[in-house]
């Protein structure tokens, strides 16, 4: 039960970040970049099945190492790293791949993949750890 209320927890505090970045602090930034290459909507229920999975990832492998080491350090460090390899494999590939994908973007959403996941993390960590009293 833990476990599946950190999901829930670390889902939504990702969930809103990246809402309240994307829509309103990182937009015109986007789209003045990749406007070209985005949907004219939104497919929500593919986003929907990214953060189901990306918030599954970070309890795995960010807040249950944390929870077995007793440390909100753990929590925050493996968050920042799994959020640096995820969002650094989509960016990368995407450089690679993608004529028009610009290295400024693969900077900042690299950097933003770190500061987001090591966030939800320590959210998730120190969520539980008080309600469970850790």
């Amino acid at each position: 039960m833990k476990y599946f209320v950190a999901y829930l927890i670390v889902a939504v505090v990702f969930l809103i970040i990246d809402y309240l970045w994307l829509s309103y602090v990182m937009k015109d930034f986007f789209y003045d970049r990749v406007g070209h290459l985005m949907a004219d909507e939104v497919k929500l229920g593919i986003a929907a099945v990214f953060y189901l999975f990306f918030a599954m990832g970070i309890v795995l492998f960010c807040v249950a190492p944390a929870l077995t080491a007793g440390s909100w350090v753990v929590a925050l460090g493996y968050g920042v790293i799994f959020g640096l390899l995820a969002y650094g494999t989509y960016d990368i590939t995407n450089l690679a791949t993608l004529k028009d994908w610009p290295a400024i973007i693969a900077v900042v959403d690299i950097t933003w993949g770190g500061f987001i996941t090591g966030v939800s993390s320590l959210v998730g960590y120190l969520a539980i750890s008080k309600i469970y009293g850790q």
